[in-house]
């Protein structure tokens, strides 16, 4: 079974996340969605349709029968099993939005089934840390269901039903506050809470993942592999790989991969006249309204903060950005900018790529040459 995550030329609506990668591999709950499709679908294939200058790191496999799905669509069982029903050249329809067709080629408008399902889209960048609980909780219940917890240390306060806390081998909690009566709380592989974290579920910590000394989390929070974080936060998405090791607060943002949030780095994600909120949009190059009153900072790759860095409410960061100015930066900061300043110059692109791979040799790897052209490309573009 080949299923091909196809971005549906929603590339710039996720950025600067996706300007690093498909919208398939966009982090929310407690997977990534390609991640999620191999939970779901063990035996298959999962492949992109992206951009050109993504497709070496994330290449597209194709058969002579392939189901093509909306990459921003949150699959659940139900909705597996009526994409798996689709015969050939058949289109699956829910409340007017396509989720997947079958066929050699991408015909998406051909022999259209429309199905009566709950379904979970996401729309809109922000969608991620907005729908993040929903999607937190069924993600919990799927991936649980006849699997059993590793106890919980006596040393450990729990609140809540113990149903709701599901720790995998490894881990290390100890002298914590657990409350999972808002949400659930997934503990991967050899992630570690450490002595005095406060923490209201939902949240979801991946394999390696840290939570700091005396750290608080409430929300519905989700940690990619390897991130570590501290201090303050509340319904963040950290992609993988990235560090907020000390205080600060950080509400409703999103933190992509290999990012630095420096000592003290916060992040307002309320206007003081508690309006809605503007942001800049990648798709018209210009701020746009939206409806939401509360909204942090969205972070591309690479990028990173100074110590005391304060950030505006729905600020965006692009890709290998690095702020240490005085005062708040400008709401929208591009990709490679040295400082933060509207009037900053550009990161020189070799120095940019030994800060990336300097960071990514301390966890253990190194940026491929897909990643360096991919860098590359985006700094050529920028």
């Amino acid at each position: 079974m080949h299923i091909i995550l196809h971005d549906l030329q929603n590339h710039l609506r996720f950025a600067p996340l996706t300007l690093t990668r498909p919208v398939g591999n966009l982090r929310t709950g407690m997977f990534t969605n390609d991640e999620r499709w191999r939970f779901y679908c063990p035996d298959a294939i999962i492949s992109y349709h992206t951009e050109d200058y993504l497709a070496e790191k994330f290449p597209v496999e194709m058969s002579s029968d392939n189901f093509w799905v909306n990459a921003a669509v949150i699959p659940t069982e139900s909705l597996v099993k009526k994409i798996r029903g689709l015969k050939f050249n058949e289109s699956l329809f829910v409340n007017d939005s396509f989720v997947a067709y079958r066929g050699a080629d991408f015909k998406p408008d051909e022999n259209k089934v429309e199905a009566s399902e709950s379904l979970i889209l996401l729309e809109n960048r922000w969608d991620l840390f907005q729908k993040n609980h929903e999607i937190l909780v069924a993600d919990f219940q799927a991936y649980t269901k006849g699997k059993t917890s590793e106890p919980l240390s006596s040393t450990n306060t729990l609140i809540g039903d113990e149903k709701n806390l599901f720790i995998e081998q490894g881990a290390h909690v100890e002298c914590a506050i657990l409350n999972v009566t808002e949400g659930p709380i997934y503990i991967g592989k050899d992630a570690e809470i450490m002595e005095g974290s406060a923490v209201r579920g939902g949240l979801a910590m991946a394999e390696n993942s840290v939570l700091k000394l005396l750290t608080k989390v409430y929300g519905a929070t989700s940690l990619g592999p390897h991130s570590k974080v501290g201090g303050e936060v509340n319904n963040v998405i950290f992609q993988g790989y990235s560090n907020k090791g000390h205080d600060g607060f950080l509400g409703n943002s999103l933190i992509g991969e290999w990012c630095n949030l420096g000592a003290d780095t916060n992040c307002s994600n309320l206007k003081n006249n508690y309006g809605k909120v503007r942001t800049y949009d990648y798709e018209k190059q210009e701020e746009i309204e939206t409806n939401l009153q509360f909204m942090g900072v969205v972070m591309g790759d690479f990028s990173k903060t100074s110590i005391n860095t304060m950030l505006n409410t729905a600020t965006v960061i692009g890709v290998s950005a690095t702020i240490f100015c005085a005062g708040f930066p400008p709401k929208y900061v591009p990709n490679f900018s040295w400082g933060g300043q509207s009037n900053s110059p550009t990161f020189d692109f070799d120095k940019a790529l030994e800060a990336a791979n300097n960071m990514m040799v301390r966890r253990g790897v190194r940026l491929t040459n897909s990643e360096e052209k991919m860098l590359r490309y985006l700094f050529q573009t920028k």
